[in-house]
């Protein structure tokens, strides 16, 4: 009788075309530009008490985005050996060798110069320079001079996360004023305790890389005190914005009771630090997400109030 031989599967050419496509998408990190668009729409519906122009909208949110995910790609080029190390990032595609490092930092330059160039056509020089802006401050502060130096690291690299609420605003009124400078402390103010919690549950992994994230530096109530400061200035950031951007009363009840629950959830995450248990900061990192998420809602239906009357 024949012996049947099983032969490898081969894979069709739409399939690896589609893989290799996942992958450059993966450079981007497709999860952080999600949250940041969260932040640009609600803004730039603030900016128009209303929905903005369909054009200037979609010409924002498209540049937000490859402006977003040129950062993150040329932010995987720089760290590639960093990746290797941590457990979280071992499945980025330069660290599989699926994508060669050459190839990664022309696809992030590429994508920088279509965001700048598609926001100065399509909205307005400012815009364009703020995410240009952006784009240096998060690969050459943050990535390349702030990350492997300091635990204050994402302190101030955290700033360019908060470019896209100036890029919203700019792209609508083509000029900057206090309404959106608020939003970016109020982002500003949430990065760290967002950030912070998250460094806790993978501390063996930035202490493997060397990198001087808070929690490897500093003890754990140490930096459960931190989150709860710095969640306590967001907060009162946030309640900034009524009397500045004139807001109905919707939007400062909402923040004042996400203002709560978020500062109750990093008071449970310092009392878990102290009484020895279990931190389990993870918590205190998806509900920073969803805090962000309800308060730019807040901020949207607060401005379409404010067109409706």
């Amino acid at each position: 009788m024949a012996t049947v031989v099983d032969r490898p599967t081969e894979i069709s050419l739409p399939s690896r075309v589609r893989a290799h496509a996942a992958d450059y998408v993966g450079l981007t990190k497709p999860r952080i530009i999600e949250l940041l668009l969260v932040t640009t729409l609600p803004v730039m519906m603030l900016a128009a008490k209303g929905f903005p122009g369909l054009e200037v909208l979609v010409a924002t949110l498209v540049g937000g985005t490859l402006a977003a995910g040129a950062a993150n790609a040329l932010n995987c080029y720089v760290d590639r050996d960093i990746d290797a190390v941590m457990r979280r990032t071992a499945r980025r595609p330069l660290v599989r060798s699926v994508i060669p490092p050459r190839n990664a930092l022309i696809f992030g330059l590429a994508l920088g110069a279509l965001s700048v160039v598609g926001l100065w056509l399509m909205t307005n020089l400012l815009s364009a320079l703020l995410a240009l802006g952006a784009i240096a401050f998060y690969v050459l502060i943050y990535t390349m001079l702030l990350k492997r130096r300091t635990s204050s690291n994402i302190v101030w690299g955290g700033a360019a996360g908060c470019m896209p609420v100036l890029i919203g605003w700019s792209a609508v009124t083509g000029s900057l004023s206090w309404t959106p400078v608020v939003l970016f402390a109020v982002v500003f103010l949430w990065t760290p305790p967002h950030f912070w919690a998250l460094a806790m549950q993978f501390r063996s992994d930035y202490a493997a890389a060397n990198v001087p994230m808070l929690p490897v530096v500093a003890t754990p109530e140490f930096v459960a005190g931190r989150i709860v400061a710095y969640t306590w200035a967001m907060v009162a950031a946030s309640i900034v914005l009524w009397p500045v951007a004139h807001t109905t009363a919707l939007y400062p009840a909402v923040a004042v009771v996400l203002g709560a629950l978020f500062l109750r959830e990093t008071y449970a995450l310092r009392a878990r630090v102290h009484a020895g248990e279990p931190a389990h900061p993870t918590r205190v990192f998806h509900r920073s997400i969803h805090y962000l998420s309800l308060l730019f809602l807040a901020v949207a239906v607060d401005a379409l109030l404010q067109h409706w009357h």
